[in-house]
Formats: structure tokens, C-alpha cells, sequence
């Protein structure tokens, strides 16, 4: 699924690329040339910095909490002070914290999904506007879900609503500039477990019975019966990316097996 040298000459930034789809992302996306800004907020990201450069790329890692608008401004000026331009934005954080009916949910916790699925893509967008405007050119590829359709994560599946209606909005208003704006709506997707979780509390055997409810259902809803891989949700980021996806804006793909969400 790689291309070499699709990417000779961009400037990525990549969130949420310490683990999971976005690592895999920022990776495949420098192997086929791109010059990649790594945004996380976990020191991990350091590791993932350290396999670029060992592979001859050439990278940035950023350390933000992308919930908070001025550190999302704050990384977005940093790469393109290091690089002089930003061609690509994949907004990648985000994830469900807890899986339960919407009725087991508490006020802290509704805030905490949305902020956490919402904001760093809305942030992230509002961040590096200004420069791909003043450039007339860019590609931003949102991280949305199928999950907008699914059991036992309400407030994670409003939230990703947002980024849907986000990216619908900002195409109309951006294509004028030269400016692409998609999504892709990931799957159930495998991954090796997360070395930082998103949640630290340990999963009594109702939270475990709701999740695998979660399972049970993605598993259903897809036609091809099985969760995707990293690499299948990062090629369709990076098609979405490239110059082969030119003609495409405003669409949020389904990567998911054949569930439309």
C-alpha cells in the first residue's frame, strides 16, 4: 500500500500520531516523502520521531494537548515555522473513553467524550486555515467514525457527528481557496493494546459485557465480518491526501467493511 515518493515535497501534520491509526499514518506517509509533524500528547510520540529519521525521513514531534484550542494554534505554528508551509492536516485524536448505555453516563463524562472526539479536529481546523488560505492550497482529512451509527457510545458518536458536519461545512466554505476537506469513517479497526489508555479505570464485568456489545455489533454491521487493520484505514487517509483524490471534497469515506455508519 505504499507509494514511494507521493507525497516528495509536502508538509504533514499528523495528530494522535503516537499510536494506533495516526502512528501508522505519519509512518507510511514519510516513507512515500512527505515531511511529517508529529502532534501528540504523550511522550511516545518521541519513539515514532525516532523511527522516521531511521528510515532516512525527515520529521517534527510536537508534544500538545489538542483539546485546548491555544496548543493546537501553538503546534500548527511550529511545524510551519520548522517547514515554511502546511499542505496536509489529518486530525486524528480521538477514541471513545468509556462504552456504556446513555443513561450510565455522567455529566463529567458526556464533556469529557466530546471534548476529547470533538474538539481537537475542530481546533486543529481553526488552527491551520489561516495559512493554507493565505497559501491557496491544502488537504485536510478529518478522523471520523462509523460509530455515529452504533450501541453504547452516545456521546463519542455525537461527537463524531461534529466532525462529520464539520467537514460537510468547511468544504463549502474552503473550496474557493483551493482547500480539500474529507473524512474517513474508520471501523472497528486491530491494534495492538494502547500503551497509554484512554481510561484508567479498571473494567468491572458490566463495563466488559457493554464493550463486547460494541464488538458483537461492529462485527454485524460490517459485511466483510472483521475488523480492518492500521495499514487499511491509513491508505485510505493517504489516498484522500493525495493528488489521486483531487477531485474529492466533502465526503466522509466509510472505511469499515461495508458499514455506512
Amino acid at each position: 500500500m505504499i507509494h514511494a515518493g507521493r507525497f516528495n515535497g509536502r508538509i504533514a501534520v499528523v495528530t494522535g500520531a503516537a499510536q494506533g491509526i495516526g502512528r501508522t499514518v505519519a509512518v507510511n506517509m514519510a516513507r512515500e516523502g512527505a515531511r511529517v509533524a508529529l502532534v501528540d500528547r504523550s511522550p511516545l510520540i518521541a519513539e515514532v520521531h525516532a523511527e522516521i529519521l531511521a528510515a532516512g525521513g525527515e520529521a517534527l514531534a510536537i508534544t500538545a494537548d489538542l483539546e485546548r484550542y491555544g496548543e493546537s494554534r501553538l503546534a500548527i505554528n511550529e511545524a510551519h515555522a520548522r517547514f515554511g508551509r502546511i499542505d496536509i492536516l489529518v486530525n486524528n485524536v480521538g477514541g471513545t473513553i468509556w462504552a456504556k448505555p446513555f443513561e450510565q453516563y455522567a455529566e463529567d463524562e458526556i464533556e469529557a467524550e466530546v471534548r476529547r472526539s470533538l474538539f481537537p479536529t475542530l481546533w486543529g481546523c481553526r488552527a491551520v486555515l489561516p495559512f493554507m488560505i493565505a497559501q491557496q492550497a491544502g488537504t485536510i482529512v478529518n478522523v471520523s467514525s462509523v460509530a455515529t451509527r452504533g450501541v453504547n457510545r452516545v456521546p463519542y458518536g455525537a461527537a463524531k457527528g461534529g466532525v462529520n458536519a464539520l467537514t460537510a461545512c468547511l468544504a463549502f466554505e474552503c473550496a474557493g481557496h483551493g482547500i480539500r476537506v474529507l473524512g474517513i469513517a474508520p471501523g472497528g479497526t486491530e491494534a495492538p493494546p494502547r500503551r497509554i489508555p484512554r481510561n484508567t479505570v479498571a473494567a468491572d464485568e458490566q463495563t466488559q459485557a457493554w464493550y463486547r456489545q460494541i464488538v458483537e455489533q461492529t462485527v454485524e454491521s460490517s459485511l466483510m465480518k472483521r475488523y480492518g487493520t492500521l495499514d487499511e484505514q491509513a491508505a485510505a487517509i493517504l489516498f484522500l491526501a493525495s493528488d489521486e483524490a483531487s477531485y474529492i471534497t466533502g465526503t466522509i469515506l466509510p472505511v469499515a467493511g461495508g458499514d455506512q455508519g
